[in-house]
């Protein structure tokens, strides 16, 4: 699997898809655009057999353009990269930086298309996706863009680490409705990956993220609470709600019951053995802002502050 990093150096779960499975869907995607090429064509014969025959070759011409070069561009642009014979075998045409593509990226790839696909009987496209390391055809070199895979096997999906025990459960009334998705997602990302980032980048990282998420949110993370807590925190209160709202109160109870999916395999969310955010350590109990409410920590939390592995790195 090739990583494809954004802007905010989060690597997104974007797998390119293989040559087959991309031929396949162009298959599908030329019988239904050929079909309907077919019963446009005699409709247009019956309805212009009195005209003469240049005005036939135009509207010929026009029934082609149409349908076989601004159908796919226009279901393309209006599905954000799924056509049928894509949504088919599951997958996606996406930008290079992993985002939805617009008009100029489905036109640039549709007239391409035209040339690599339609002239050439598919063996250009062929050999330039072999030749590319990520599967690309010459229409996704120039338009920039990616085909993916949007069906990934769940059980391969890395869990969000939890929080220290002492911060459980104390964003629960923080007003998250403000946070828009694609945040939660760079937050998830970088947190399932924290490691395996270096350690000054993570941290700068972290930063710009609870700045965003703080932003959103209108209230300011606790001093003396390093940024990657401090997300794994609002994570950890964002999937408590989620939980309650699916199991109408159930076990989940602020934040300190049992997520699914969150925590480590086979152990409870919340009780996952240390996992470090920074090789760092925090000293003293934090002060929460006065319209978050903030639980008493009990002396035990406080005894285990000094070993909560949570620091700025050096």
């Amino acid at each position: 699997m090739s990583e494809l990093v954004t802007g905010e150096a989060v690597a997104l779960e974007l797998r390119p898809a293989k040559l087959p499975s991309r031929v396949l869907a162009v298959v599908l995607d030329l019988v239904v655009a050929v079909t309907a090429y077919v019963v446009v064509m005699i409709a247009l014969a019956l309805s212009t057999a009195s005209l003469d025959e240049a005005a036939q070759t135009a509207a010929a011409i026009a029934a082609f353009l149409l349908l076989l070069v601004g159908g796919p561009i226009a279901v393309e642009t209006l599905s954000h990269g799924r056509s049928l014979g894509k949504l088919a075998c599951g997958l996606r045409v996406v930008r290079d930086d992993g985002g939805p593509i617009r008009f100029r990226h489905a036109l640039v790839r549709g007239a391409v298309g035209v040339v690599e696909i339609l002239m050439t009987f598919g063996v250009v496209a062929c050999i330039a996706s072999l030749v590319s390391a990520r599967g690309r055809r010459l229409g996704d070199v120039f338009a920039g863009t990616l085909v993916v895979r949007e069906r990934i096997p769940t059980g391969r999906t890395s869990f969000v680490p939890p929080p220290p025990p002492w911060l459980s459960g104390r964003f629960s009334g923080l007003d998250l409705s403000g946070i828009p998705d694609a945040l939660w997602l760079a937050v998830r990302q970088y947190l399932t990956r924290m490691q395996q980032l270096d350690p000054q980048v993570g941290w700068a990282m972290a930063e710009r993220l609870a700045n965003d998420v703080a932003e959103r949110t209108g209230t300011p993370a606790p001093p003396g609470v390093p940024p990657a807590a401090f997300l794994a925190a609002v994570m950890q209160e964002r999937q408590a709600r989620e939980a309650r709202r699916a199991f109408a109160g159930g076990a989940a109870r602020g934040g300190s019951a049992g997520v699914p999916g969150g925590g480590a395999p086979n152990m409870p969310y919340g009780t996952a053995p240390s996992v470090p955010y920074g090789p760092s350590q925090v000293q003293g109990p934090a002060e929460a802002p006065a319209n978050v409410p903030v639980r008493p920590v009990p002396q035990e939390a406080e005894a285990e502050r000094p070993s909560s592995g949570f620091a700025p790195p050096a």
